[in-house]
């Protein structure tokens, strides 16, 4: 048909192996397992290393016997060579496997949105082939917790899931400091992050937070998130690399990165170490401290933000963090009370905390929203005080450590008196200082933090194995039942009556193919299976094979009347149709359900009083406020379906190319009407005639796709000629 994409294998464990089998999601950034780039942009942070040294920590138990990292394989010249390697070796039982999707340069997370359903794709079929699935799946963020809900569901590996940092939250504190919804849509794809982040809570069988706070209020807001079923394991130090014994050597290294800044370079700093991003806060600092004559005499504000070569080729959101950081410095005249180094070296950044706690100093932590705060455990191991916000993980670290104070960072005042607050006293800086030295020690050790981890996976891992199981080749004589190609047509949109010259082509060449039993022939529809058999007929076509009706609830067998039970047990955890209606019932204004006819046990069908995708977002509301795991999904601008958060035509197609060993670049679709993009994002190769809804545009970039310059039927025989879907395979 067309050449298949190259392949990473996963290579089987020992099969007398008993040990765990774990693999960790960590889509974007720049991952490598030495010399992290820390702060070189705005996705390459905190949970980047800390997702690194969990990896590491796990790998050196004696109960992991195999850790995997799954992260973006990314070639451009930008960026290093080593992000470009499939493998990386980071220990004999743990690696960082690279997987490509989407364009090969490097992108920022708000742009991988489009490419995480063939990172899916591709993520299933390489577990499978290895005959040796993990144990479970870890998904660290909002993109990789979308890629785990859909492998977690379609090979029935147990999800965890790790938020590091919330949709919802930041678009709270977004909205708080200026920004409207449209600026933040923009900028930061918050619908489908918060999505994504709705469906993993949903498929999780453990959400790990890192405070007490994140897990009871930050998490609270989403309609699927079951507080139950999260833990409480806050993030661990390394304390062979933070600590509070300086040597002079360093101190003197610190210093000359620091002074040629400074007018005196022994004043006691208010350090900051962070990505400049918007999230981070950094000028609300700067401008906090530039206000304040009391700052100004009694400190120096030492920022390192990353490293830096050239503004100008910094993302947007860096230039315009650094920009405002400059026009602050010259309003409040900060040349030589403030240093902010061009570039730094990761080792130096335990010294850098030492030589702040060496001159009696302070770390500031002002982020607008912090899910945890890994540096101000880094800074109280070193034994520098801290002030931080009062969002999020500071609360619990602080409770603990007694070290420092929380300040409103949304208001500049407050964030300046608490600020000089906390440098008054200097009998109390000592005892915060040895407070925090013993409450790391006590409370944050990455040896606890590893240790709790793996008690969790055992009891979740348990079970888990009580869930209903998708069985994956129930046996071997129907494995190969649908050959090694599948062409799927839509019967409600691809196909056309009466009869044309098109259409009678199209019949030669299916009758011609169907004693083969190389290719086979499906039909998707939204009918039940009696009305689609009734407009099926109509066509004088050869019997299908197969049938996915009801939106993707319901699957056929050729003539058979009784539907796939494994699948319909499968999407039928949690739904309940009676449930959705009485929800939405009170829609009346905007949507009214379909006759009985159009209706099926795992769908409900409504027709829009007013055509637009406004009511996708409404209803989805309405779901998750209530509970209820359900999907709406919405085709022809006037036809909605609410189905079982686990059924979808696409899914169905996941499942059969699973259960029957197809590989989805074989599974050919034919899109043309709103709503028809659900089945062409991932890996499946699709065709859209030249007469398609003007949304489907937005998918010409996509791999596998191809748009025929000819309408309907001819389209359809055009597309199918461009893939030699009929040649010998």
């Amino acid at each position: 048909m067309y050449a298949r994409k190259s392949l990473i294998c996963l290579s089987p464990l020992d099969e007398e192996s008993v040990g765990l089998r774990l693999l960790h999601l960590n889509l974007h950034g720049l991952v490598r397992s030495h010399d992290l780039e820390l702060g070189r942009d705005a996705d390459t942070g905190g949970q980047t290393l800390y997702v690194l040294e969990l990896v590491r920590g796990l790998a050196a138990r004696p109960e992991v016997d195999q850790i995997d990292l799954v992260t973006r394989l990314i070639q451009d010249r930008k960026v290093s060579s080593d992000y470009s390697q499939p493998i990386e070796t980071i220990s004999s039982s743990a690696r960082i496997l690279r997987l490509p999707f989407g364009p090969k340069r490097y992108l920022r997370k708000e742009l991988l949105w489009p490419y995480l359903d063939a990172l899916a794709d591709q993520l299933v079929r390489k577990l499978q082939d290895s005959n040796n699935l993990p144990d479970w799946i870890h998904a660290h963020y909002a993109d990789a917790g979308y890629v785990g809900s859909l492998v977690s569901r379609r090979l029935n590996i147990p999800l965890v899931f790790t938020a590091h940092s919330l949709g919802r939250e930041k678009q709270r504190r977004l909205l708080a400091a200026g920004l409207d919804h449209e600026q933040i849509e923009q900028n930061y794809s918050i619908s489908r992050r918060i999505e994504a982040e709705e469906l993993a809570l949903d498929q999780s069988c453990l959400v790990v937070t890192s405070t007490k706070q994140e897990a009871e209020d930050q998490y609270s807001r989403y309609g699927r998130y079951v507080l139950e079923r999260s833990e409480v394991v806050p993030p661990g130090v390394d304390s062979k690399r933070f600590h509070p014994k300086s040597t002079p050597h360093e101190i003197n290294q610190i210093d000359q990165l620091v002074s040629p800044f400074l007018q005196n370079s022994s004043l006691p700093p208010l350090l900051a170490i962070s990505r400049a991003v918007r999230r981070k806060n950094i000028p609300a600092l700067v401008e906090a401290y530039g206000r304040s004559s009391v700052l100004r005499q009694r400190h120096n504000l030492v920022l390192i933000l990353g490293c830096r070569n050239d503004l100008r080729q910094l993302e947007k959101q860096q230039r315009e963090v650094f920009q405002q950081l400059f026009d602050l410095v010259d309003r409040y005249d900060l040349y030589g009370h403030i240093a902010y180094p061009k570039t730094h070296k990761r080792d130096q950044i335990p010294s850098i905390y030492r030589w702040a706690a060496d001159l009696k100093g302070l770390f500031v932590n002002p982020a607008l929203t912090e899910p945890f705060g890994l540096t101000l455990l880094e800074a109280s191991a070193s034994g520098l005080p801290t002030v931080a916000t009062d969002d999020g993980g500071p609360k619990d670290i602080l409770l603990k450590c007694e070290n420092g104070l929380l300040a409103d960072v949304t208001d500049l005042e407050s964030l300046q008196d608490t600020i000089e607050q906390a440098g008054s006293e200097r009998n109390r800086w000592h005892r915060w200082s040895d407070n925090g030295i013993e409450a790391i020690a006590r409370h944050f050790s990455w040896d606890a933090h590893v240790c709790n981890y793996l008690a969790l996976s055992k009891t979740y891992i348990s079970k888990s194995k009580s869930h209903p199981k998708l069985q994956l080749n129930p046996d071997t004589q129907t494995s190969n039942y649908l050959g090694n190609r599948l062409l799927l047509l839509d019967l409600d949109s691809s196909l056309e009556l009466p009869e044309t010259e098109d259409l009678t082509i199209l019949r030669m060449s299916l009758e011609n193919e169907a004693h083969k039993n190389i290719n086979s022939l499906g039909i998707l529809t939204g009918r039940g299976l009696k009305a689609a058999r009734q407009r099926y007929s109509e066509l004088h076509l050869p019997e299908p094979k197969l049938w996915i009706c009801n939106a993707g609830t319901e699957i056929y067998y050729g003539i058979e009347d009784k539907p796939d039970l494994l699948w319909e047990s499968f999407i039928a955890l949690d739904w309940n149709k009676e449930t959705v209606q009485q929800s939405l019932s009170d829609l009346k204004d905007h949507l009214e359900e379909q006759e009985t006819l159009n209706q099926g046990p795992f769908k409900v069908s409504y027709l829009l009083k007013e055509p637009g995708e406004s009511i996708l977002s409404l209803v989805r509301k309405r779901l998750r406020n209530d509970g209820l795991a359900a999907m709406p999904y919405l085709r022809c601008h006037w036809y909605l379906d609410v189905l079982p958060i686990r059924a979808s035509r696409k899914e169905a197609i996941r499942y059969l190319a699973v259960r029957y060993e197809i590989p989805l670049e074989d599974v050919l679709v034919v899109a043309s009407e709103q709503g028809d993009g659900e089945l062409i994002r991932g890996l499946t190769s699709a065709i859209i005639p030249a007469e398609h809804d003007p949304c489907l545009e937005l998918l010409r970039s996509q791999q596998g796709v191809y748009f025929s310059p000819k309408s309907k039927v001819n389209g359809l025989l055009d597309g199918i000629n461009h893939y030699r879907y009929f040649s010998s395979h």
